[in-house]
């Protein structure tokens, strides 16, 4: 084997192994920073020895055990070994044996509950929602530093600091490598749900930049939600996520058009949606409805998202019923933005009149001072009450508040176009 090969088989189990490896050594150290250097320390050893040896057969757990070994060694140099050992509460052998007879071992052990640690550590709120998402994405996700730069539109040299900050802020409030227990644990869990769905949005709707969406965030926050169904199956906000995400990136191939611009969801050719992430999500979706337990802001979001789903045509699009459900996520999880969408969702069931008084009780909110949308769908409802000159205005400051190039041409062609009318 070359050392090319070696090297593009070592990148690629790290991609998929990461995320385990880097848990199963904090265990060990109880130190995230510190567990992802021995992991990376694994990473140069295979890239050393696979070139002569050949990539073993289970790859994945011969890094884990190298990783392991060079933790343990850490600690018996620390002289607290044994101490280690008892709270670890297993044992792991190191001399006189090779890394093969080790595998069987390293299968059997907790990595799911290793890999939930890591996702509630990576995710907590100690840390600023950027170094929470930076961190998620280098821990769990196993992107390299110079991808979550890119990925962001952000310097590496930000993004790198951002990590070691993180690493640092966790070890300094001296965060435990666990997962949190009773009323803990759905305070977490909503920082984790928060986190990937952050993720989710950058990568389905790019705040700034010339890409009108970025696959591979989005794809990435939805295997991050799948993870967490493996780890959390009966928790129906985990369920509702994954499926809010699913139904969501079904749109993607309908999304743009031939020169990449942007088309809205009611222009969209629905028979360029994806069926199979269509049936997973709504799968999802009863999954979790039939958990009985009172629906968060994640399932809420999934049944507005699976009414669009299940409309051939966008006339068939069942409006009544997603203003009520925004209504009943307004008070599930209250925010100007739910509200905003729930003045759309009236305007398409009871006319744009009835969506204008709506959208103009926002006007002065605060938080929605600079959000883009609020004077986007204001200029919609204007321009189909017959309002031109005003809806135009409307539009012209949205594509003023927006950071991203492609809705900010989207936003100025309709300006135009309330022009012609005028």
């Amino acid at each position: 084997m070359t050392v090319t090969d070696a090297g593009g088989a070592v990148d690629a189990v790290w991609r998929i192994e990461s995320a385990r490896i880097i848990a199963g050594v904090a265990r060990i150290v109880r130190d995230v920073g510190l567990a992802e250097e021995l992991a990376q320390d694994a990473l140069v050893a295979a890239l050393e020895q696979w070139p002569e040896s050949g990539v073993p057969k289970n790859p994945g757990a011969w890094l884990m055990t190298i990783a392991k070994r060079r933790a343990i060694d850490l600690i018996r140099r620390k002289e607290t070994y044994q101490r280690k050992l008892a709270e670890m509460g297993h044992e792991l052998e190191i001399d006189g044996e090779s890394v093969e007879d080790d595998v069987e071992a390293i299968l059997e052990d907790h990595i799911e509950d290793d890999l939930l640690r890591l996702v509630f550590t990576a995710c907590h709120p100690v840390l600023t929602m950027d170094a929470r998402v930076t961190l998620t994405l280098k821990l769990l996700g196993g992107l390299k530093t110079d991808e979550i730069a890119r990925a962001f539109l952000a310097p590496e040299p930000t993004i790198a600091q951002r990590i070691v900050r993180a690493k640092r802020n966790l070890a300094k409030a001296g965060v435990e490598f666990e997962v949190p227990s009773g009323p803990d644990l759905l305070d977490r869990l909503s920082s984790v749900l928060e986190v990937v769905y952050l993720i989710y949005n950058e990568g389905y709707s790019a705040t700034a930049g010339d890409d009108w969406m970025r696959p591979a965030l989005a794809n990435e926050a939805m295997r991050l939600g799948r993870l967490l169904v493996e780890l959390m199956p009966t928790e129906p906000e985990v369920l509702g996520l994954l499926a809010l995400m699913e139904l969501q990136s079904s749109r993607a191939g309908a999304r743009t058009g031939p020169d990449g611009e942007p088309v809205l969801l009611l222009d969209q050719d629905r028979r360029r949606w994806d069926r199979l992430l269509i049936r997973r999500g709504l799968e999802g979706i009863d999954r979790a409805w039939a958990l009985e337990k009172p629906p968060g802001p994640y399932l809420l979001q999934a049944a507005i998202a699976a009414c669009h789903a299940r409309a051939a045509d966008p006339e068939d699009t069942d409006w009544a019923r997603i203003a009520g459900l925004y209504a009943v996520l307004a008070q599930v999880a209250p925010s100007p933005v739910v509200e905003l969408n729930q003045a759309v969702a009236i305007s398409m069931a009871f006319g744009p009149a009835r969506g204008l008084e709506a959208v103009d009780l926002l006007a002065d909110e605060p938080s929605l001072k600079d959000y883009h949308l609020l004077p986007s769908v204001r200029g919609d409802l204007l321009f189909k009450l017959g309002r031109y000159a005003e809806a135009r205005a409307e539009f012209e400051r949205a594509a003023g508040l927006t950071r991203n190039e492609r809705e900010r041409k989207l936003l100025l062609e309709r300006a135009a176009v309330s022009e012609t009318e005028m």
